[in-house]
């Protein structure tokens, strides 16, 4: 429940700022409610590049932010927590990166969004979850090297003929999903589809009736005859579902809970818009060069 006196002051500065306020799935559900819109990855890249605010408040973590900089260079973006971070787009730096492409010089990079700016910078194109296999798919190299989440990597090589050189690292939510949880909520629930997201385990996907993304897992909701869904990804995409689809039934599984994802506030959201921080800026030499692999994951899907 969000305090009223911080929403009715969000509201109205809201409206004074010129702001827009865009929230991940995963994000609690007071912050869901009070966002303008609410999405994946892909979704809100979208939103961040087309929107006329002048102020754009990422209710996520810092690389989601860094890139709706990226797309919206002239707008302000503000971050309210600025220790929401993602473990996944820590394990990879820029040096690392080049290091890999020079052993592999015909290769194009492929980078998972979930990512740092300045990695962003080193890469071909750019991927979400939903898109990553047409990406893969897109480029013009038959190697790629796909970086920095493991599972997703694999996901995508098991459906495409061309080389994938995996990264080594992990969402380590998603990678330490409770399999057992997954098979006992199998069993409480026999009749519900299991949707799990592929950064979860190979061993998570073999139990599953789809592996999607949060906005795929959307889609096959609304398309589906089920009356009941067991979701394999951060717990937050229930209420998100549930928000959506009152008329079916949603249960967690897995026990896939993000920290970062849960850092901000209706108050830090109020606190940010009063005093305009804290920003999320890109410098402008790393951001041009990300801008491109960028602009291609947007364009290829």
């Amino acid at each position: 429940m969000i305090d009223e006196t911080a929403a009715a002051g969000i509201e109205r500065l809201r409206e004074e700022r010129d702001a827009v306020i865009l929230a991940h799935s995963y994000q609690p559900p007071e912050i869901q409610d009070l966002a303008d819109h609410v999405g994946d990855s892909l979704e809100l890249s979208r939103k961040a590049a087309a929107t006329s605010s002048s102020v754009i408040v990422f209710c996520g973590v810092r690389f989601m932010a860094e890139t709706a900089g990226i797309l919206a260079p002239d707008r302000t973006v503000l971050l309210p927590d600025p220790d929401a971070g993602c473990p996944l787009a820590d394990c990879i730096e820029a040096p690392a990166l080049r290091r890999m492409q020079e052993m592999y010089p015909d290769a194009l990079t492929v980078l998972y969004v979930n990512s740092p700016a300045e990695v962003k910078a080193e890469c071909y194109a750019c991927c979400t979850s939903a898109n990553a296999l047409r990406v893969v798919e897109s480029v013009p190299s038959e190697q790629v090297i796909f970086a920095p989440d493991r599972n997703l990597g694999t996901f995508v090589s098991r459906r495409t003929d061309k080389q994938i050189i995996i990264w080594n690292g992990a969402c380590r939510c998603h990678a330490a999903a409770d399999l057992e949880e997954m098979r006992y909520r199998k069993e409480q629930w026999p009749d519900a589809e299991l949707l799990v997201h592929p950064e979860t385990p190979p061993e998570a996907w073999e139990m599953a009736d789809a592996v999607l993304g949060t906005g795929g897992m959307i889609r096959h909701v609304e398309e589906s005859g089920a009356g009941r869904f067991l979701i394999g990804t951060e717990e937050g995409m229930v209420y998100r579902l549930k928000t959506l689809y009152p008329d079916r039934e949603f249960m967690a599984a897995g026990l896939i809970h993000c920290e970062d994802m849960k850092r901000i506030t209706p108050a830090k959201v109020l606190r940010s818009l009063q005093t305009l921080q804290p920003r999320v800026e890109v410098p402008p030499g790393i951001r041009e060069r990300a801008f491109r692999a960028v602009a291609r994951m947007t364009e290829m899907s």
